[in-house]
């Protein structure tokens, strides 16, 4: 049983590496790749676009559906590498590894969002021309998750722009610190039990 479960770890691997290739391929579409790519395509397309029929996670131009998808297969591996190390896998080790990845997929997007509100606050306050391309991507997925977050938070009351840019920011680091914190602590419960 550990070999077969060591070949699937291996083969998982494999095919993660292939989808990470073929989103990275298709940054630059303008390139004709011939053969090679299209075979890349009829093995990695079908497991992506299931991935975006069930996951649909937009922001702005950006589709984090991939992302889940490319995390899924992480963990099917690290599912099969215990399984092949160890004689015996528990259900709270199984239930560890779901959560931590969940999390891993959650922090990855709210990190992002960070990273697009400093930007965003950074232009702003240094009073940069925000007409071009790189910035209506940014208010693409800047502005629907500000809008987002102040809605819940204050319901229908208008928030200035700073204020909105600031609630947002502070919302997001909140939730990846204490979620870190809390997954954590629940991944180590749920690897202790014996189930």
């Amino acid at each position: 049983m550990q070999i077969i479960f060591g070949f699937l770890a291996a083969v998982t691997g494999i095919y993660s590496l292939l989808i990470f290739l073929r989103i990275i391929l298709s940054w630059f579409r303008s390139i004709a790749y011939g053969k090679p790519v299209e075979i890349l395509e009829k093995i990695t397309d079908p497991y992506i676009d299931f991935w975006r029929r069930i996951f649909t996670f937009r922001i702005g131009f950006l589709d984090f559906s991939v992302v889940a998808a490319i995390l899924s297969l992480s963990l099917l591996q690290g599912i099969f590498t215990m399984l092949a190390s160890s004689q015996r896998i528990y259900l709270g080790q199984i239930l560890a590894s779901i959560l931590v990845s969940v999390w891993s997929l959650i922090s990855f997007i709210a990190v992002f969002c960070i990273v697009v509100i400093i930007l965003r606050a950074v232009a702003y306050f240094t009073r940069r021309s925000m007409y071009g391309p790189f910035w209506s991507i940014v208010d693409s997925i800047y502005q629907p998750l500000s809008y987002r977050i102040n809605r819940i938070l204050f319901k229908n009351r208008i928030i200035n722009f700073v204020n909105a840019m600031m609630i947002s920011l502070i919302v997001l680091a909140v939730i990846v610190i204490g979620g870190r914190f809390c997954v954590n602590l629940l991944a180590n419960l749920l690897y202790r039990l014996p189930l």
